[in-house]
């Protein structure tokens, strides 16, 4: 299974939000897991491919209205993970290393 693969999928089938597919969905259709399927999304986005994702899954952006939904829902991620992060190091205080 190759990224291109998956972008034509998206972009044939799964065009515009309102025909946004599941992941589950996707890793049945294409015969990936969901560890490989991110990975492989993420690799489409960095490349300019306009992937966009809400909680029911992924589709293949219509409008830049979608594009600016799954980039601030992708800042919120970053933000939680900067946190966890954050509190990460500040727990090996506790360590005394």
């Amino acid at each position: 299974m190759t990224k291109e693969t998956i972008s034509r999928y998206l972009e044939n089938g799964c065009k515009g939000h309102k025909n946004v597919v599941s992941s589950r969905e996707l890793e049945r259709a294409l015969g990936i897991s969901g560890n490989e399927l991110r990975r492989h999304i993420n690799r489409l986005r960095r490349g300019t491919v306009p992937i966009a994702a809400d909680q029911r899954g992924y589709y293949y952006a219509e409008t830049a209205a979608e594009v600016y939904a799954t980039i601030r829902s992708l800042e919120k991620m970053r933000s939680g993970l900067d946190a966890a992060i954050s509190g990460l190091e500040r727990a090996l205080e506790k360590f005394g290393e």
